[in-house]
């Protein structure tokens, strides 16, 4: 039964196009955005020609069944994200990837973070990534106390002198 499932198995469901039934046998097809821990509530999303979006919340209560019919892409799942969080991403040449990632990389190490480079990622203790553009945003963890800290110190990084400035 849906409402029985843990979130670890409705997680299974993100981002696969599903067929949700209902109590009344109304079916409702669209990709899984999310589901809500607490009320088991489906988060679906159909997306039309246009690039424009439906958003539709089935609530807990009423599902019966979620049937997955195809498995989700990469470019559902982009397509999803910029529903909520529009791409809003600067456009920076490879060379200033590299720049910021590096002085970013040093920047944690002088604070004393242990840093590794994971292709275009950063990773800090293993636990924390940094996507480009490097920016306290572009930084996921499941450990929140971690997540802010390294925020923090990436914002701060914003404001202060570059490795290459003279510090008087």
């Amino acid at each position: 039964k849906w409402r029985d499932m843990n979130p670890l198995e409705w997680r299974e469901f993100i981002h696969h196009e599903v067929c949700v039934t209902a109590c009344d046998e109304q079916r409702f097809e669209g990709s899984v955005f999310t589901v809500d821990p607490v009320s088991a509530s489906v988060v679906l999303v159909t997306f039309q020609e246009t690039d424009r979006a439906s958003v539709r919340v089935i609530l807990g209560h009423a599902v019966k069944e979620v049937r997955i019919l195809r498995s989700g892409s990469e470019e559902t799942e982009r397509r999803m994200k910029r529903l909520i969080v529009p791409d809003t991403t600067p456009s920076l040449c490879p060379e200033e990837l590299q720049s910021r990632r590096e002085n970013l990389r040093l920047w944690l190490e002088r604070n004393r973070f242990p840093v590794t480079e994971d292709g275009q990622d950063l990773r800090v203790a293993s636990v924390l990534t940094i996507s480009a553009p490097y920016r306290p945003e572009d930084c996921s963890c499941t450990n929140e106390i971690i997540l802010a800290r390294v925020q923090s110190l990436v914002q701060n990084k914003q404001y202060a002198p570059t490795i290459t400035d003279d510090i008087t």
